[in-house]
Formats: C-alpha cells, structure tokens, sequence
C-alpha cells in the first residue's frame, strides 16, 4: 500500500513570542540561557511583561520540522492540541496554509493554546520558556491508527514526554507505527529534557521503539552523562540506529551502525536567532531520507535548512526550501 504520509508528526501546538534580550535580563529572571523551561501561567505573564517588542509567530519543535518538510515537496500531517482562541486559530491558519494535514480538534475550553517565551540575545542564542497549556490535552483518543500506519516516518518530539496523556500518545503512536513496518523518528529536544527523561528515552531506544534519533551535541552529552564527544558518539554508534548529532558552525556527524558521515555547517552571513535550528534541521534530513538520498545529501539538505532559519527571526522558513536546495545543486 502507498503511503499516504512521507512524514507524520506529533507534538506540542505552541505559538512563540519572541523578543531580543541582554544577558542581564535572563540573569534578572533566572533564566538559563539556551534552554527551555516549563512555566506556569503567572510566571508566562510575568516574563512576558519583562519582554521588550516582541514578533509573534506559530511554532512547536515538530510542527516546525514538519512545515519545513512540507516546503521540501514532502506529504505531511501534524497531530497536536490548541484551544479554540485566537492562537489556536493563528496556529492551524499557518500550518494549514504551509500544505500540511492538520485535522485535530480544538479544544473548546479549558487552558489557553500553548506559548513560549523566547528571549533571544545578541550572539542568537534562544532561551524559551513554555506554557503548555491546550497541548497537554493531546491523548491516545487524538491518535488515528489508520493515519499512522499509513505514514512512512512517524516524526516525535521529545517535549511531548512532559504532558503525561502525550506520552501516553507518543507510545501508542509508536507502536501503531512498528506494527505496520513504518519508522519512528525521535528528536531529543533539549537537554533539560534528556536530564528529565535519561532513562526513559535510552529505553525507547534499547526497546526499538525509534529507528532515528536526532540530537544536538549537548543533548548527546546528557543522554550518555560524559562530557567527551567522542566517547558519547561511540556509545551512540553501539545503540545500531540511524542517529543525527548536530554540532552547530562544526556542522553534524550521521552514525549507523558503522558508518559514520561528517558533513560540515552550511555558510551563513549572520546568525540573527537560533530558534528552530534543529527542528529545520531534522525537516531536511527527513526530507532527504523519504526521497532515498544518500546520509550525507540528507544531512546537507538539513545543514541547508537550518542555515535558512538561523539569519530570520522566528522558526518557519521564509524561503521555498525545495527551490533553494535547486539552487545548491541538492536535488530531490
């Protein structure tokens, strides 16, 4: 049967509010800088009160890979919560007109649909913190087995392991997904997120729960608890998966088994805000792999996506990223 997905993702709806910061602000607020961080709805307040102009803009770690394999030429279709209010709306208006299937339900009340707060300082750096909100009620209910079985790379985010009804999802997701021979793609996140979920995402690993993992080289240092790249690279080369490290202006190194694939940063002229780095990453490789390219094409397609994101504010492209893989000699 053909697929009728190249690529399913699951993850939390957010909207993202972001700002330019100073250091001093992040300190003010204690604020670790580069993470992200799950806050409540006062403290969202709060934080947004000490925001200088902000631009507001969809966002959600996987919806953002999954519009970026979209604007590759990829199917795609995005299950994840809002609440029927006015960023609900702005955030299926957006992913539904960047091609993407989006059919899961608003919730009619309850909390608010998700935000983050993103400080953005001077060197680009993203410090995020998140208010989940209508995300958490993502449930097994919200899971079509028919939708997953039918998709060939179900694509996961690593945040949805925090509202315990999306974990619940996340796992069901992945099952429906090995049962009918399809591969389950996990990004990792942040490493806060691994320092939360360590054992728990080696276990989805161990247990062939993922057949891809991505992951930035902090996150990769968390997982294995070593400081040393190379001795965290060899443990994940042992796990026999398809696994991305990304290792910002050092560019990625792509394990199986094996093999390993280092392929340099994508040039850049100036770095204006990191946010959706990765997850634009992750589109591209996938977009890659669904087209049956080789690892280093898919990991230069990815290299290519990041760098588009990284010179704009906000994490959707602002380019057609297949036109501009035409035009760097990278074609799908």
């Amino acid at each position: 049967m053909a697929a009728r997905y190249d690529i399913l993702g699951f993850g939390n709806a957010i909207v993202d509010v972001l700002a330019f910061a100073d250091d001093d602000l992040l300190a003010k607020h204690n604020l670790n800088k580069g993470s992200m961080q799950l806050v409540d709805e006062k403290t969202a307040q709060v934080l947004y009160e000490a925001m200088g102009p902000t631009t507001i803009v969809s966002g959600g770690s996987a919806a953002n890979t999954i519009i970026g394999a979209a604007s590759f030429g990829c199917r795609t279709a995005f299950v994840g919560r809002v609440k029927a209010d006015d960023p609900g709306k702005m955030f299926a208006h957006d992913i539904q007109r960047a091609k993407v299937d989006f059919a899961t339900p608003a919730s009619p009340d309850g909390a608010a649909t998700a935000r983050c707060l993103v400080f953005v300082t001077p060197d680009g750096q993203r410090t995020m913190n998140t208010f989940l909100g209508a995300c958490q009620n993502l449930t097994e209910a919200d899971v079509d087995e028919a939708v997953v079985a039918q998709s060939s790379i179900i694509y996961l985010e690593g945040y949805l392991w925090d509202p315990p009804a999306a974990k619940a999802a996340f796992v069901k997701a992945s099952k429906i997904a090995r049962a009918a021979g399809q591969r389950v793609a996990l990004t990792l996140s942040d490493a806060f997120c691994v320092d939360r979920y360590r054992d728990e995402f080696l276990a989805l690993i161990r247990d062939g729960s993922v057949q891809i993992l991505f992951a930035n080289e902090h996150e990769l240092h968390s997982l294995y608890q070593t400081g040393d790249f190379d001795t965290a690279l060899g443990l994940l080369r042992n796990e026999g998966l398809l696994a991305v490290v990304t290792r910002s202006e050092k560019g990625c190194v792509v394990v199986k088994g094996e093999t390993s694939v280092a392929v340099p940063a994508f040039p850049v002229e100036s770095v204006v805000d990191t946010t959706g780095a990765g997850d634009l990453f992750a589109a591209g490789f996938l977009a890659g792999l669904t087209k049956d390219k080789d690892l280093a094409t898919c990991a230069r397609l990815g290299a290519m996506a990041a760098a588009e994101i990284i010179q704009h504010i906000g994490a959707r492209p602002q380019k057609d990223l297949a036109l501009m893989a035409a035009d760097n000699g990278l074609v799908l």
